[in-house]
C-alpha cells in the first residue's frame, strides 16, 4: 500500500497572555479557521491510521479540534515532544521512523518545519503553510524510510475558503 502524509499547521495562536511559547493558546480565529478547513476537507478526507501532534498547546488543541470535526476518535493519537520542531529535522525523523503498517500519517506541527517538508517531499511549491493549513502528499512506496519525492494531492488554506 502506498503512503500518504497529511500535514496540518496549528491554528492561529494568541499572544494575549504572557506565556512561554509552548503554552500559547489558540485565538478565536484559530478555531474558526480549523472549522472552515475541516468542513471543506471532510467529504473526501482520507482517514489516517495514526495522528501525531506536537505537545505545544496550540498544536494539541488544533489536533483535537480536527479529530472532533472529522470524527477521528477511533484513530490512534500520540503527542510527541519531538514535533515541537521548527527546522523540520525532527519531524522528518518521526516520518522516517513511522511503522510501515501505517499507510496514512497525519502530523500536527509548526512552521517553518512544515513548509519546508511540503517543499522537500511534495511536488508543489508552497511559499508558506499558513496557520490551520492542510497539505496532503502521496508516495509510491511501502516504506516510510523511502519517502522522498511525492505528489502533492491536496492543499487547503483558510484564505482559499473565505
Amino acid at each position: 500500500m502506498d503512503k500518504t502524509l497529511q500535514l496540518f499547521r496549528h491554528g492561529k495562536s494568541s499572544w494575549k497572555y504572557n506565556l512561554p511559547d509552548h503554552d500559547r493558546p489558540l485565538k478565536k480565529r484559530g478555531f474558526t479557521d480549523i472549522d472552515l478547513v475541516s468542513k471543506h476537507i471532510k467529504e473526501d478526507f482520507k482517514k489516517p491510521d495514526l495522528i501525531l501532534s506536537s505537545t505545544a498547546n496550540r498544536a494539541c488543541t488544533t489536533s483535537k479540534n480536527y479529530i472532533k470535526n472529522l470524527d477521528l476518535f477511533d484513530v490512534k493519537f500520540q503527542l510527541k515532544k519531538e514535533l515541537y520542531d521548527f527546522s523540520g529535522e525532527a519531524v522528518l525523523n518521526q516520518i522516517y521512523n513511522c511503522d510501515d503498517s501505517v499507510n496514512t500519517l497525519a502530523i500536527f506541527g509548526h512552521n517553518y518545519a512544515l513548509t519546508d517538508l511540503c517543499n522537500q517531499l511534495g511536488d508543489s511549491y508552497i511559499e508558506n503553510l499558513p496557520t490551520s493549513g492542510f497539505v496532503q502528499i502521496e508516495f509510491k512506496t511501502q516504506c516510510w524510510q523511502k519517502v522522498k519525492f511525492g505528489k502533492t494531492t491536496r492543499i487547503v488554506f483558510p484564505k482559499h475558503l473565505k
